[in-house]
C-alpha cells in the first residue's frame, strides 16, 4: 500500500478527530488532509515531480509529518535530516541526498544558507516558522487555495524515504525505505480507525530517527492523536502525559530513567498510560524493574528494530514484562527482560556464523532478518549495500543468541565484540552485571588492545549520586557474577558516558578516549 492511504483513510472515517497537539494547536484529521493537499500542490507548482528528494531539517513539529505526506502525494523521496547535525554533517547529507527542495526552522537558515549554494540540486528553500530573506514561507504554501487531489503512481516497492543511520562508527549511509517497508508492519501490527475508541500518543523520539517515524506511521493509520513534543524534556513530558491523557508514549530508555529519576515525577499523576513502548538502545534490567513498580497499570513492551528494517522486528509483548508468579516464574520474567523477545509473525530472523550458517540453540551469532519490510539498499552504496543484503536476508551487525523458548538475547555489535585470548566476551552481559552494581550509575563495556591476550576487557562507569566507586571491588563484583574471562580488567569512572540523541552509547568515543589508559577516574 502506498502510504499515502493512511491519511486518506483515517481522514474519511474519523475526520473530526484530533489528529496533532502540538504547541497550542490541535489539528484534526480533516484538517491535516487539507493541509498535505495544500503543501503538496505548492511544492509541484514549484517544480517538486515524481522521485525528486524533499528534506526536513527541524525538531519535532507538525510541519515534519505534513511535509511527509505532501512527498508520498508527489511521488517524491522524503529525507528527515538530523536537526543536531553540524555544517559538515549537514553538508554531507545534503550533497549524498540531492534533494531539489528543503524545509527548516528558522534557528538553521544561517547555518543553511552557505551551504545551499554548494548544493546543485537545491532549488527550493522553505523556512517553516517565521520568514528569511530568499526562503519561502510554510504558512504561505499551506494557506493557499490550492487543495486538488492527488493520485500518486508509486507502488509498495517503490522508494518514499531516504533515512541517514546515526553514523556512530562513520559516516552516516543513507538507507532507502519503500512504501512496502512501513505498510507491511503497519497493515500486520496496527488496527485501523474505530469511530468508538479513541486514543492518544505522546510522541517525543525525533522525527529523523525511524522509531519517530513508525510512531507517526502507526498513528495515523490507527487515528490515534499525537501529542508532539519539540524534544524530549521530562517535567514538559509529565505534564502533556497528565493534561491531555495521553494512552501511549514510545520512549528511550534514557528518557525513562530520566523520568523515574526526576523529583517532579511523584507529583504527576501518569496513570493515563496504558502502554509504553521501549527500544533504540539497551534497556538495563533494573530501570525496567523499576518502570514496572513505579508506573502500576500501564504495559511495556520491548520493540527491536533498525533503520535498516524500517521497524520493529522482534518484541517483548506486555505479558512478559508482569512480575508475577511463583520464585522460579518471576526469575524467568527477569531473564527474559534482558531478551529483545521473539520475531514478530510478519517477518523471518535467523542466527548465523560468520559463513551463513545458522548456529546452534544459545550459540552466539548474527542477527538476519528476511522480509518484505527491509531497506532496498544504501544510497549510492552498492558495496555496503552488498554487504549488508546477501541471499535476501539483513544483515543487521547485531549478535545475539536464541533461547530455548525463542527468546533473542542480544550479546552487542559485532563491531564492539571483544576477542580476548580466543574467547569472545559480549558487551551487554558485562554492562548487565555492571547495571545491577548498587554504587553504578551507567555502564559501558570496550575492548582495548593487549599483546599477550590481544584484547582486554575495560569498563567505563558512572557513579550514582553521592557514592564513589572501587575499580578493585567492581571487578570482584563482577568476578562473582560471570565467567572468569569476562569480568572487566580495568575501571574508568568518568562524570558520564557519550549518546547519541537516542541514548545509544557511541563506543567508538570512548574506545578513542580510553584504549590506551590504565584504570583512572576523571571523576575524582
Amino acid at each position: 500500500m502506498n502510504t499515502s492511504e493512511f491519511l486518506n483513510i483515517t481522514s474519511l472515517i474519523v475526520p473530526d478527530r484530533t489528529a496533532i497537539i502540538f504547541d497550542g494547536k490541535r489539528i484534526s484529521y480533516s484538517e491535516l488532509a487539507l493541509r498535505v493537499a495544500r503543501l503538496a500542490n505548492a511544492l509541484r507548482d514549484l517544480g517538486v515531480k515524481s522521485g525528486d528528494r524533499i528534506a526536513t531539517m527541524e525538531v519535532n513539529c507538525n510541519e515534519h509529518i505534513e511535509a511527509y505526506f505532501a512527498a508520498a502525494k508527489l511521488d517524491a523521496i522524503y529525507v528527515p535530516i538530523n536537526f543536531r547535525a553540524t555544517e559538515s554533517e549537514l553538508e554531507y547529507m545534503l550533497n549524498d541526498s540531492s534533494p531539489t527542495v528543503l524545509l527548516a526552522g528558522s534557528r538553521y537558515t544561517d547555518m543553511i544558507g552557505p551551504i545551499s549554494t554548494k548544493i546543485d540540486s537545491l532549488k527550493v528553500l522553505i523556512v517553516i516558522d517565521g520568514s528569511a530573506d530568499g526562503w519561502h514561507t510554510y504558512d504561505q504554501m499551506v494557506n493557499s487555495d490550492r487543495d486538488d487531489e492527488m493520485f500518486p503512481e508509486s507502488d509498495d516497492d517503490d522508494l518514499t524515504m531516504l533515512m541517514f543511520t546515526a553514523g556512530t562508527t562513520g559516516s552516516p549511509k543513507g538507507v532507502m525505505l519503500s512504501h512496502d517497508s512501513f505498510s507491511s508492519y503497519i497493515l500486520s501490527n496496527v488496527s485501523p480507525p474505530d469511530m468508538e475508541v479513541e486514543e492518544k500518543n505522546i510522541l517525543t523520539v525525533p522525527l529523523y530517527h525511524i522509531a519517530g517515524v513508525q510512531a507517526v506511521m502507526a498513528a495515523i493509520y490507527g487515528g490515534r492523536t499525537l501529542i508532539i513534543q519539540r524534544q524530549f524534556e521530562p517535567v514538559e513530558w509529565m505534564a502533556l502525559v497528565e493534561d491531555e491523557k495521553a494512552n501511549r508514549a514510545m520512549m528511550v530508555p534514557t528518557m525513562l530513567k530520566m523520568l523515574l529519576d526526576h523529583e517532579e515525577f511523584p507529583n504527576h499523576d501518569l496513570s493515563s498510560l496504558e502502554v509504553i513502548t521501549y527500544g533504540a538502545a539497551p534497556m538495563p534490567l533494573e530501570v525496567i524493574r523499576r518502570a514496572i513498580e513505579m508506573l502500576p497499570g500501564t504495559f511495556f513492551i520491548n520493540a527491536f528494530g533498525q533503520t535498516e528494517t524500517a521497524a520493529t522486528i522482534t518484541m517483548l509483548p506486555p505479558e512478559d514484562h508482569i512480575l508475577e508468579g511463583s520464585s522460579e516464574e518471576v526469575e524467568i520474567k527477569l531473564k527474559r527482560l534482558t531478551s529483545i523477545g521473539k520475531p514478530l509473525d510478519d517477518v523471518e530472523v535467523r542466527i548465523v556464523s560468520e559463513d551463513g550458517d545458522a548456529v546452534a540453540l544459545g550459540e552466539t551469532g548474527e542477527i538476519v532478518a528476511r522480509g518484505s519490510r527491509l531497506m532496498k539498499g544504501y544510497w549510492k552504496q552498492e558495496e555496503a549495500t552488498a554487504e549488508a543484503l546477501r541471499g535476501g536476508w539483513l544483515y543487521t551487525g547485531d549478535l545475539g543468541y536464541f533461547d530455548e523458548d525463542g527468546y533473542i538475547f542480544l550479546s552487542g555489535r559485532a563491531k564492539d565484540f571483544i576477542k580476548r585470548g580466543g574467547e569472545m566476551v559480549s558487551p551487554e552481559e558485562v554492562e548487565q552485571v555492571l547495571h545491577s552494581h548498587p554504587s553504578i550509575d551507567e555502564a559501558a563495556i570496550i575492548g582495548v588492545p593487549d599483546v599477550d591476550w590481544g584484547e582486554r576487557v575495560r569498563a567505563i562507569v558512572v557513579a550514582k549520586d553521592g557514592e564513589t566507586i572501587d575499580g578493585n571491588e567492581v571487578i570482584e563484583y563482577c568476578r562473582s557474577r560471570l565467567s572468569s574471562f569476562k569480568k572487566p580488567e580495568s575501571v574508568v569512572v568518568v562524570h558520564e558516558l557519550p549518546r547519541n540523541p537516542l541514548g545509544k552509547v557511541l563506543k567508538r568515543v570512548l574506545r578513542e578516549s580510553h584504549s590506551c589508559l590504565l584504570y583512572t577516574s576523571d571523576a575524582a
